[in-house]
């Protein structure tokens, strides 16, 4: 006959198998971010391109920035920052302290530092009337 510890402790053990055997519910799964929508149209493809390599973009426009002296209008982050502006409860854009701005929106679910806006501008210069960078324009531009 077995001590009552063990009998408990393989009652546990025997829920815990049990438990992790169940199949998951969508309900118990972490909620997945909420992407604020961008304010222009853009091409099919341009969303799931972004969410695919927006980091080897960025990485390679500091390269072609910082590095290379290469600075042009076409590939800036205003245009990135001008699309994708949240309003807060004022109506104005929110910096990157709030939790409603967009970059932050994926990467503090991801627990991913934004270190962009330590330089650039979180919000969208107030005279904006920049025009966001395409799908096929960004392609071609990772082929450079």
């Amino acid at each position: 006959m077995w001590p009552l510890g063990y009998k408990l402790l393989l009652a546990v053990l025997g829920m815990a198998v049990l438990v992790s055997g169940l199949p998951v519910q969508a309900a118990d799964r972490v909620p997945m971010p909420k992407v604020p929508k961008a304010l222009e149209k853009t091409e099919k493809g341009h969303a799931k391109l972004m969410r695919l390599k927006h980091m080897d973009l960025m990485r390679h426009q500091r390269d072609e920035t910082v590095h290379k002296g290469i600075r042009t209008k076409q590939y800036s982050l205003k245009a990135c920052i001008s699309c994708h502006a949240v309003a807060g409860p004022d109506k104005q854009p929110v910096s990157i302290t709030s939790p409603k701005h967009f970059c932050r929106s994926c990467h503090d679910y991801a627990a991913v530092k934004v270190d962009c806006f330590q330089c650039h501008s979180s919000k969208p210069p107030s005279s904006a009337s920049l025009k966001l960078p395409l799908t096929k324009q960004i392609q071609g531009f990772l082929r450079r």
